[in-house]
C-alpha cells in the first residue's frame, strides 16, 4: 500500500508540472559583427574575395540580421584600394580584384550606421598538406575513424596554423588551431576524429596560416565553446575582442576578426 501511495505522489506531481517558466535574459543594442576572412588557396589567383556584416542579435533569435549598406574597402601598404560591394540586401560584400601578396600588410575599414571601424592584419602562408593517415581504430570505443593532415612546419621561424575539417555530419565545422613552439621545423599533423564517419564519406580538411593575434583569439573562442566551457546559460570568462575597433565610438565595438591567410585544401575520401 505504502508503494502505491509513492507512486500516486509521483504522477501527480509529474501532471501538475506543467507551468511555463519565462526566461528574463538581458538585451543589449546590437552591435556589428564583422566576418572578415580573406582567404588565398594555393593555385588559385585570390582575387575574388568576399566579407559577410550582420548584427548582433539576442540568443533565441532565429534569424541573424544583416547589417546592409556598408561602405567596406581594403587598401595595401602601396595605397592600392579595393572595395567591396554589397550582393543585394545579403550583408555579404564581394571584390572580384583583389591582389593577395605573402606578408604584405593590409587596412580594414568599414563605414556602417555613421562609425567607422578599422582592422590591420597581415598575410600569413601555409605550409601545404603532405599527406592523410586514417586510422579506424581510435576513440574510447575503439570504432571511431580518426584522421592525420600530416603537414611539414619550415624551421627556425614562428608559425600558426588554424585547420578547419568539413563533412556532411556535424553541423559545424571541426576547428583547431596549432603553434610550433614545441614542432619547430617536425613534421605535424592536424588531427579529427568523428564517429560517425564511412567509407566513402568526403572531408574537406583546410590548413590556414594565421597571426599570432589571430591564434590566441581563436584559441580563447574555442576553449569557450568547448564542452568544458559551460553552457550557453554560464557565465563567459570576458568578452574575445577581435582586432577590429570602432574609431568614431570606442565603447560601440565589434565583434568578429579580420584575418588574411593562404590556404591548403585537400578533400579527402575516407577509406
Amino acid at each position: 500500500m505504502k508503494n502505491n501511495l509513492y507512486i500516486l505522489i509521483a504522477l501527480l506531481l509529474c501532471f501538475n508540472c506543467e507551468d511555463v517558466i519565462e526566461v528574463e535574459l538581458n538585451e543589449a543594442q546590437p552591435r556589428l559583427v564583422i566576418e572578415a576572412s580573406i582567404n588565398w588557396f594555393k593555385n588559385t589567383a585570390g582575387n575574388e574575395q568576399s566579407i559577410k556584416l550582420t548584427l548582433s542579435a539576442p540568443f533565441f533569435d532565429e534569424e541573424i540580421p544583416a547589417a546592409n549598406n556598408a561602405n567596406i574597402q581594403i587598401e595595401d601598404s602601396n595605397n592600392n584600394i579595393y572595395s567591396f560591394v554589397e550582393d543585394g540586401d545579403t550583408g555579404i560584400y564581394r571584390n572580384t580584384t583583389f591582389v593577395p601578396l605573402i606578408d604584405e600588410t593590409y587596412t580594414l575599414t568599414i563605414t556602417y550606421n555613421g562609425d567607422i571601424y578599422t582592422g590591420i592584419e597581415t598575410l600569413k602562408s601555409v605550409s601545404s598538406i603532405d599527406f592523410i593517415e586514417q586510422n579506424n581504430d581510435g576513440g574510447f570505443s575503439g570504432e571511431d575513424i580518426e584522421l592525420k593532415a600530416f603537414y611539414t612546419d619550415p624551421a627556425n621561424i614562428e608559425n600558426y596554423y588554424f585547420f578547419e575539417f568539413i563533412s556532411n555530419i556535424p553541423v559545424i565545422p571541426t576547428l583547431e588551431v596549432y603553434e610550433d613552439r614545441f614542432t619547430d621545423g617536425n613534421q605535424i599533423f592536424g588531427f579529427y576524429s568523428e564517429e560517425d564517419l564511412e567509407t566513402g564519406d568526403e572531408v574537406i580538411i583546410r590548413n590556414y596560416g594565421i597571426s599570432e593575434r589571430f591564434y590566441e583569439y581563436m584559441f580563447i573562442l574555442l576553449q569557450q565553446g568547448s564542452d568544458d566551457g559551460g553552457g550557453p546559460f554560464e557565465t563567459q570568462p570576458a568578452t574575445v575582442r577581435g582586432n577590429c575597433i570602432n574609431t568614431t565610438n570606442p565603447d560601440n565595438f565589434p565583434f568578429g576578426y579580420f584575418r588574411l591567410s593562404e590556404v591548403d585544401e585537400v578533400i579527402y575520401t575516407v577509406e
